[in-house]
């Protein structure tokens, strides 16, 4: 597993306004669309709006651990880093290089692993971390067959701490469909409280939030849960 910045991240300056998305970022979005669409599964990244919507669960004190899988080019990155203002750690698992050699020029101060989201907690452990406060989710979940969708909620489940929430996205357009669906039931099973945020219209495509808190945790086998799954 590779990793494009240090264990121990440089302390970060509170972003400025130049970290907003770009144009050069949406064009670089739109070329890792096109060579791999069904692991980018979005023409365009995220607008403000929805960035700002999706880490409203970072707290504006304290030290936390904040984990964003499937950052791209790091929209929600932007609105992390501005609601931490150099506070606490923050690691993002792109799977990309690509999009990871951007994020790791662009924002210096966030740790940056390329590496598949389901491996989040070998991740953590390689950096002395068992749990995160707060993960925020980039991942295109309706792009994903059912068997990625579990092993994916398990690694967040497994890696959020009990007083941790959990935010994702999804495209309103695709609500109604069998993986969205799915995602919902998911989400529902491995969290006790899990709410849909307003509609933003205004991003491209109009998306909600979901916040989802108070992880559901497996029983152990001997009590008659099945045993956590392994991750080669």
């Amino acid at each position: 597993m590779t990793t494009l910045a240090s264990a121990e991240p440089e302390t970060i300056a509170p972003p400025s306004p130049s970290l907003a998305p770009s144009g050069d970022g949406r064009a670089a979005f739109l070329r890792e669309f096109l060579r791999d669409p069904f692991t980018v599964a979005a023409v365009t990244p995220s607008g403000e709006p929805l960035a700002d919507l999706v880490t409203a669960t970072v707290p504006r004190t304290g030290a936390p651990l904040i984990v964003e899988l499937g950052p791209g080019t790091g929209a929600f990155t932007a609105a992390i880093q501005r609601r931490l203002a150099g506070r606490g750690r923050h690691v993002a698992i792109e799977i990309n290089a690509r999009f990871a050699e951007r994020l790791t020029l662009r924002f210096p101060g966030v740790d940056v692993a390329v590496a598949d989201a389901r491996g989040l907690r070998d991740v953590l452990a390689q950096r002395g971390h068992h749990h995160a406060d707060v993960i925020v989710s980039g991942l295109p979940w309706a792009a994903f067959a059912a068997g990625r969708q579990d092993d994916l909620l398990d690694a967040v489940v497994d890696s959020l701490a009990p007083h941790g929430a959990f935010t994702t996205f999804a495209y309103t357009h695709t609500r109604w469909a069998p993986p969205a669906r799915r995602l919902r039931r998911l989400l529902r099973s491995r969290f006790e409280e899990v709410v849909l945020s307003r509609t933003v219209w205004a991003n491209v495509p109009p998306a909600f939030v979901y916040y989802c808190r108070r992880p559901r945790t497996p029983l152990p086998a001997s009590a008659g849960g099945s045993p956590p799954r392994q991750f080669a």
